[in-house]
């Protein structure tokens, strides 16, 4: 039992230095969290791309890091139009495009000068490397970038009716409305990273004591349906406590929902990354993190439910 423990030490270690500041810059937002998530998927897709190379292909690394940078500033879309039109607005006004045609625009047109490069790039196998150089724009940039759109939901895209209900009867001129609203945004990033904390550390717990049946062991031999389980039921119990105590605009049965998307997709996402660590024959993604691993190992489940909360949160809980 004392070798299954012998992990802790490291990772307890990097907890302790990682989560203030990731709880910090999270609930403040603005571009301190733009900066943070930017990092996490330069250095994860620069990993992917490590990986991809392992497998035989060569993966347009820079061409993806780029990509990835412009998909996260298309879901900073508010603040960037706030910063840019009044630059312009003296000489007459510009039109600038809107949060989707922005974002169809970077992601349409990188496919087309993906093609173009490859096309005289003479490198190999197309397949291999436009096929991996694409995954990796959409795995690790554009399921992080939703994240960010996750934080920038909240304050100016908060839908007024909502923060009436909740904050009671203000004018949507007053800054009131804004701060506090943005403030909600943080809180519910927060309560996705802890509730995925929760359920991956009620997972490792759960599947030590008590893990018997093994869950995948093609593709992670260690992980039970005991501690699954338990993972699942942390993440709800927490994303729950959150709803109770921070989020008043949240209704019961979605704080639900989001837990349950967490307690399940956060778990496959960590099975997905152990796959593709698997398939290319690695243990980790790196060793950048001790006792993490890499960038992949650590964020995994939580780039993996992000494209899914952004999509609920924003069509569902916020319509």
């Amino acid at each position: 039992m004392a070798s299954k423990f012998s992990n802790l030490l490291p990772r307890v270690s990097v907890a302790l230095i990682a989560i203030p500041l990731i709880v910090t810059i999270s609930y403040y937002g603005g571009i301190a969290f733009l900066l943070l998530v930017g990092a996490i998927a330069l250095i994860g897709i620069h990993e992917f791309y490590r990986m991809a190379q392992a497998k035989g292909a060569k993966p347009q690394t820079v061409f993806g890091m780029v990509i990835t940078v412009l998909l996260l500033l298309s879901f900073f879309h508010e603040k960037i139009q706030d910063a840019v039109v009044p630059m312009f607005a003296a000489s007459g006004g510009i039109s600038f495009l809107m949060k989707l045609q922005l974002f169809l625009t970077i992601f349409l047109l990188s496919i087309v000068l993906l093609l173009i490069v490859e096309l005289f790039r003479n490198a190999g196998s197309i397949f291999l490397n436009a096929g991996y150089t694409i995954f990796g724009i959409i795995y690790v940039g554009l399921f992080l970038a939703s994240l960010v759109g996750i934080r920038e939901l909240f304050g100016a895209e908060f839908p007024y009716s909502m923060a009436v209900a909740s904050i009671g009867n203000v004018s949507p001129m007053d800054d009131a409305v804004y701060h506090a609203t943005y403030a909600w945004g943080g809180l519910t990033v927060l309560a996705i990273f802890v509730s995925i904390w929760m359920c991956d550390t009620a997972a490792y717990f759960g599947g030590l004591s008590m893990g018997k049946h093994k869950l995948f062991p093609r593709v992670s031999p260690n992980k039970s349906w005991e501690g699954a389980v338990w993972g699942f039921f942390g993440a709800v119990a927490t994303m729950l406590l959150f709803q109770k105590y921070f989020l008043p605009y949240m209704q019961f049965h979605q704080a639900l929902m989001i837990g349950m998307i967490i307690g399940v997709f956060g778990q496959i996402g960590d099975l997905v990354e152990s796959l593709l660590k698997r398939d290319a024959g690695v243990k980790d993604s790196s060793s950048l993190i001790p006792g993490h691993g890499g960038i992949l190992d650590r964020f995994d489940s939580l780039i993996f439910v992000s494209p899914i909360l952004y999509l609920y949160i924003d069509f569902v809980v916020l319509s």
